[in-house]
């Protein structure tokens, strides 16, 4: 399997090379730089959904023109977590990567730009690799919400859990590598370890190094399900 795992900031893909046996090779790129280490070619794509999404065509199209195209694009990090579904600490897996705040915002409510005419707000990834992901490293599986601007009051989460009852989590990446990977008809999955609750900003509460520790021991947990898994199987 050749994978792209993208994560936001570069303690993220530290985190998940430590999972990996052998050394790092760092690869320039036009763009951004691929972290080569035992099978993974990891980046750190930036923040939110614009960046994220161009740091991983630039790796999707580097290697498409190698010759070499990627089977899989993995968004990883660290988010917030929907209680009680995904308490801090916990692993989850999405079973659905939602754009939550692209869209229009309405007399009547939030409409999703969907409902507009054009584009997309949700992919979803291969399901058979979900549940094998899932089985294997004990995470939850649901919906992980992409955001624009991160949550911080206790009226904003009850909305988004209003509009999305099966969000466990919201990260900043998600759905922008999704619509890269997408562009190159490449499997897309997101794996997120969750730092702290989504609502009121609490950084007394937060549990980044916990949440780093838990995406490292996932990430170990991967390798026999991605050598089982095939690209299309749905």
């Amino acid at each position: 399997m050749h994978v792209l795992v993208a994560t936001a900031v570069p303690v993220e893909r530290d985190a998940v090379a430590r999972a990996c046996a052998g050394p790092v090779h760092e690869v320039p790129l036009p763009g951004v730089t691929l972290y080569r280490v035992a099978g993974y070619d990891l980046i750190a794509a930036g923040v939110g959904p614009a960046l994220a999404a161009a740091s991983t065509a630039a790796a999707l199209t580097a290697a498409a023109l190698d010759g070499a195209p990627y089977d899989l694009v993995v968004s990883a990090g660290i988010a917030g977590g929907f209680l009680p579904g995904a308490p801090v600490g916990s692993l989850v897996v999405a079973d659905e990567i939602t754009a939550a705040d692209l869209g229009a915002e309405t007399g009547d409510g939030f409409l999703p730009v969907t409902e507009l005419g054009f584009g997309t707000v949700t992919h979803r990834p291969p399901e058979a690799l979900v549940r094998g992901i899932a089985a294997a490293t004990g995470a939850r599986t649901g919906a992980v919400l992409t955001v624009s601007t991160v949550t911080g009051t206790a009226a904003r989460a009850d909305a988004l859990r209003a509009r999305h009852p099966r969000a466990l989590a919201e990260a900043m990446e998600g759905f922008g590598v999704a619509e890269a990977a997408a562009a190159h008809r490449v499997p897309v999955l997101e794996i997120r370890a969750v730092s702290n609750p989504v609502g009121p900003r609490d950084r007394a509460a937060w549990r980044i190094g916990d949440a780093l520790t838990a995406l490292t021991e996932g990430f170990g947990k991967l390798a026999p399900v991605l050598e089982r898994w095939k690209p299309d199987e749905s």
